[in-house]
């Protein structure tokens, strides 16, 4: 077998079968491939793609490329979820309390953001102490403990998916529907959980665009999940606007914590309640979706779960108290309130311009060595579709930055007053 060989095969558009794959990832990462080789090998798929088989063996090639997490030991149904990444997103806070209070164990890796979208991992280290480097051994005594455990992406972890990823980025293959599903599914199926929910979104907010996109990318990844046994559901949901109504990371913990309690902003009720319903399902503790969804309703209402969450924080030693003295612990040095300048309904249109300047805030990364302000970031005052007067305040920019006048004009950019009102679902489509 010579890269020679693989290469004339994708390139006549001709399956390679999961020993070759097996052999081209190998050979790559132990560098008997050139990068200039793999990167025509990559073009290559860009342009014609990838089987479901093949995209599956891509996928086990990545896994087994790097350290797996045995859990077979954790009892119970055991279920994931994860997000492709967007502005406001903290619904693993919220959904991950809900399903371990029917009893299900979640058992999940979360990973740090990089530019406009925030990572899990940045948002629960709010808590002063809260540890995601932890022990596999101490991972599964959480989980038991309390019925759910998040940590960190261990270093070792897919390094096959870094390492083509990484050439991916300078060679304009990124956005290739196959190696976008085979680097997010081979992170999940490090560990052997009962069930998958993927929440894919679509937006200016998002990586893909538009729904066709979405769409695709969703049949790509259960596609994998199928080839490998799981169990798996996908929501594509909505990013041209923020989902809830805190951006930042202590602001979007508050809000998590609110939505446990019953206060929480209703597109992100929805959408949390919908995957923790499938989740219900998916382990059979349901058979119907609209009862379980009403169940999950009502534990969020009388803020039942919400304990789950703080023992859950304070099990990886973190402080869960500064989240229940917010304004003590969270004050920051200048808060700057935009206005509305007309009268009529407010529709927010660029998800992805606040998250922008959400890190401009001090709430995000550009490079992986900025530090973050947990303090930083926005919150929306109005919902998108409400009614608003001139003069009423549309969101608040929290930092402890100078202020800077083109955060202004940057606020602005991102909504929009017309005299119609318009809403959109924040949950396009589920697939399962």
């Amino acid at each position: 077998m010579t890269f020679a060989d693989l290469i004339e095969k994708k390139k006549q558009n001709q399956q390679l079968t999961e020993v070759e794959i097996d052999w081209l990832i190998k050979s790559y990462l132990k560098e008997d491939i050139a990068d200039y080789q793999m990167a025509s090998m990559l073009m290559a798929i860009w342009f014609n793609g990838m089987t479901e088989k093949e995209t599956a063996a891509l996928t086990k090639a990545y896994v087994e490329s790097g350290i797996t997490y045995d859990i077979s030991d954790i009892q119970g149904f055991k279920a994931d979820k994860h997000s492709t990444g967007g502005v406001g997103d903290k619904t693993t806070l919220v959904f991950a309390p809900l399903v371990a209070s029917y009893g299900i164990k979640v058992c999940k890796l979360s990973g740090r953001g990089l530019g406009q979208t925030g990572g899990t991992i940045d948002k629960l280290e709010s808590f002063p102490g809260w540890k995601s480097e932890i022990s596999d051994n101490e991972f599964k005594k959480v989980i038991n403990k309390v019925g759910m455990s998040l940590m960190s992406q261990n270093e070792g972890l897919v390094p096959a998916d870094k390492k083509i990823y990484a050439l991916r980025d300078v060679t304009g293959t990124v956005d290739s529907i196959p190696l976008i599903a085979a680097s997010i599914m081979s992170k999940k199926l490090v560990i052997e959980n009962d069930s998958l929910i993927l929440d894919v979104k679509m937006g200016n907010g998002a990586f893909m665009k538009t729904l066709t996109e979405a769409e695709n990318l969703a049949q790509a990844m259960i596609g994998i999940a199928r080839q490998h046994n799981r169990q798996i559901a996908i929501m594509i949901t909505d990013m041209n606007k923020p989902l809830g109504k805190a951006i930042g990371n202590a602001l979007e913990v508050k809000e998590a914590w609110d939505s446990l309690n019953g206060k929480g902003p209703e597109d992100f009720n929805h959408l949390v309640a919908t995957a923790v319903a499938i989740t219900l399902v998916q382990a059979q503790l349901f058979d119907d979706f609209d009862i379980a969804y009403q169940s999950v309703c009502q534990k969020m209402q009388t803020g039942e779960a919400a304990h789950i969450f703080e023992e859950f924080v304070k099990a990886q030693h973190g402080n869960f108290s500064v989240i229940k003295n917010y304004d003590k612990h969270f004050a920051v040095a200048n808060s700057l309130e935009i206005k509305a300048m007309s009268s009529g309904y407010v529709n927010f249109t660029n998800a992805n311009q606040l998250g922008l300047l959400s890190m401009r805030l001090g709430a995000g990364r550009a490079t992986k060595k900025d530090k973050i302000d947990f303090a930083a970031g926005i919150y929306l005052n109005a919902d998108s579709g409400s009614r608003v007067n001139k003069g009423d305040t549309i969101m608040t920019l929290f930092t402890n930055k100078g202020i800077d006048p083109n955060w202004i004009d940057m606020a602005y950019q991102t909504f929009e007053i017309s005299q119609k009102q318009t809403k959109t679902p924040v949950i396009l489509k589920i697939i399962k």
